[in-house]
C-alpha cells in the first residue's frame, strides 16, 4: 500500500534521503577545492572596496554587479578606454531584460 502524502508534500522525490558524501561519486579533493575557491571569490569585500567599485561603475554607466562580475570573470578593472567592452555589457543587459518579459 502506498503511503499517503503529507499536506505539504509537492509530489517530488525526497530531498534528504541521500546518505553519501556531498561530493557524490567524484573526487573529494576537487569538490573541496572548488568549494573553497567559490567561497573566496564571493566573499564580501571591505566597505572601502565596495564604495570604490560603486563609484567606478557609476562613472562607466554600469551597475555594481556588472562591474564586479567583470573583475571576477576576466580580472579586468574597466576604464573609460574600454568603451567597446562596456557597450557589449550594456547590450547584454538589454537582452536579459527582454528575455525576462517572454
Amino acid at each position: 500500500m502506498a503511503r499517503r502524502p503529507k499536506r505539504s508534500d509537492n509530489g517530488g522525490p525526497p530531498l534528504d534521503d541521500y546518505k553519501g558524501p556531498p561530493w557524490g561519486k567524484g573526487d573529494p579533493y576537487i569538490f573541496l577545492a572548488w568549494q573553497a575557491a567559490h567561497a573566496k571569490a564571493w566573499k564580501a569585500p571591505s566597505r572601502d572596496v565596495m564604495l570604490m567599485r560603486m563609484e567606478k561603475a557609476e562613472k562607466l554607466g554600469l551597475t555594481y554587479e556588472e562591474y564586479t562580475l567583470e573583475i571576477l570573470e576576466r580580472g579586468l578593472h574597466l576604464q573609460p578606454k574600454d568603451a567597446d567592452r562596456i557597450a557589449a555589457i550594456k547590450v547584454g543587459r538589454k537582452r536579459r531584460r527582454v528575455a525576462r518579459l517572454d
